[in-house]
């Protein structure tokens, strides 16, 4: 077994989702697909955004994904390309040394549309819809099936060093957890896609300084104090009359604070907000730099 390699993040963030019904989120908004959850956290993070692709559809096999794939006629410049798929394989009963062969395929596939650059590739394990109102009839018997899957999916996905996330026991939540489900009774929720992105995030840091050679944020903004209280103040030299984008982000992703100032020095009031450690995300003339604020009582 190769060791896989860990999941690297390089901008701007061109992303490629490949799947079925699960990567193209039926039955939720789209703002509420797991890419698209996952690409938007990113921006949040402090990563520069360019393009989210997303091939998949409700109902798709490997076979199906593939002749898709190659219908798009997709240039291999993509850095984040992510990989699920094999649901399908195994409801409509189809054979898994078939799945076995065209996953593999799949999987090199989406190695070279990321530019040969395996740790810009990740694969998530297919969900047990057995843990669903539609398959709590036959839990057990499903949820045997998806593992048997699964364990050829992370077996090929471990030869070839590629990033693994087995979102599975978080699908297995579903019949506890009914908020974990979607309306439709089988596919799963935005607040379960939530979950799986979580999982993600935890292999990807918060970004630093995107360097722009004709601009240096890093030195010519200052903010402080830190740790604070009360006001948090954020000042530019040489301000040039440009926007500046001030972020507040908790350890969850949510934004506290999104405001744009035209001052080249601005102060952000900390006083109702909860103690803790925080994300400030601070953009100015298209240049992004990210620093850990302290608030204490």
């Amino acid at each position: 077994m190769v060791i896989s390699q860990p999941l690297r993040i390089t901008e701007p963030v061109r992303y490629l989702a490949l799947g079925d019904s699960y990567t193209i989120g039926e039955s939720v908004v789209p703002s509420g697909r797991w890419p698209q959850q996952l690409y938007d956290s990113l921006a949040t993070r402090g990563y520069q955004t360019e393009e989210l692709k997303i091939i998949a559809q409700t109902g798709w096999r490997t076979d199906n994904l593939m002749e898709a794939i190659e219908n798009a006629n997709l240039a291999s410049d993509y850095n984040l390309v992510s990989l699920l798929i094999g649901v399908n394989n195994q409801f409509q009963g189809g054979s898994i040394d078939t799945y076995e062969d065209e996953f593999e395929e799949l999987l090199l596939t989406a190695i070279e549309l990321a530019g040969g650059n395996k740790s810009s590739v990740f694969v998530l394990s297919i969900p047990d819809y057995g843990y669903t109102p539609f398959g709590q009839r036959n839990t057990e018997g499903i949820s045997q099936a998806v593992e048997n899957f699964n364990a050829v999916n992370r077996s090929i996905t471990d030869y070839y060093g590629i990033t693994y996330y087995n979102i599975t026991p978080i699908s297995q939540l579903g019949l506890s957890q009914p908020e974990l489900v979607a309306g439709d009774g089988l596919h799963p929720s935005e607040k379960m896609y939530t979950e799986w992105v979580n999982l993600i995030l935890n292999d990807i840091p918060y970004a630093t300084v995107t360097s722009v050679p004709s601009f240096d944020a890093e030195n010519r903004i200052t903010i402080y104090p830190n740790p604070v209280s009360d006001r948090l103040f954020i000042e530019v030299d040489q301000y040039e009359h440009s926007a500046l984008a001030v972020q507040l982000i908790d350890s969850t992703g949510r934004k506290v604070i999104d405001r744009i100032s035209y001052d080249s020095k601005i102060s952000v009031h900390l006083g109702d907000t909860a103690p803790g450690i925080y994300f400030l995300k601070v953009g100015y003339k298209e240049q992004i730099i990210t620093r850990k604020i302290v608030v204490q009582p």
